[in-house]
């Protein structure tokens, strides 16, 4: 993320320990000094729960980063992706661009154009010297 220079205008969460510990260290990473909202409602809820909360962000927000739970993670993917997701992975990272002005067309939204997918497997055998020298 810091590689790709990759900052977020508002971080949501859930309010689970393990996802605000997940936020707190992304932010870190990458310089947020921005707000993080943890939220109730983002814990073990369901995909309508999620999206509604999504949809109700300020529309003054280019980007928003969610951090959250499975299985609601694995079910926005699957919704924007289609069939490309079968598991969203821990700690995984997935950006999305969608094509709106206001977040509350998310509700609308059957299609979203992926940037890029991060999962922690990924680097289990290799990992770019770029991103060893962020970790140290």
């Amino acid at each position: 993320m810091a590689l790709r220079k990759v900052k977020p205008d508002f971080i949501l969460s859930s309010c689970a320990l393990r996802a605000q510990q997940t936020a707190e260290s992304l932010a870190m990473r990458i310089d947020y000094t921005g707000d993080i909202q943890y939220m109730d409602e983002l814990y073990l809820t369901k995909m309508e729960m999620a999206l509604n909360v999504l949809s109700t962000q300020e529309d003054s927000y280019d980007s928003i980063f969610f951090i959250g739970h499975n299985p609601v993670l694995t079910e926005l993917a699957k919704l924007w992706v289609k069939d490309y997701f079968f598991k969203f992975p821990s700690l995984g990272i997935l950006a999305l661009n969608f094509n709106i002005d206001s977040w509350n067309e998310l509700l609308q939204m059957e299609k979203a154009e992926m940037d890029f997918f991060i999962f922690p497997k990924q680097f289990k055998y290799y990992m770019p010297k770029q991103i060893q020298d962020t970790l140290s």
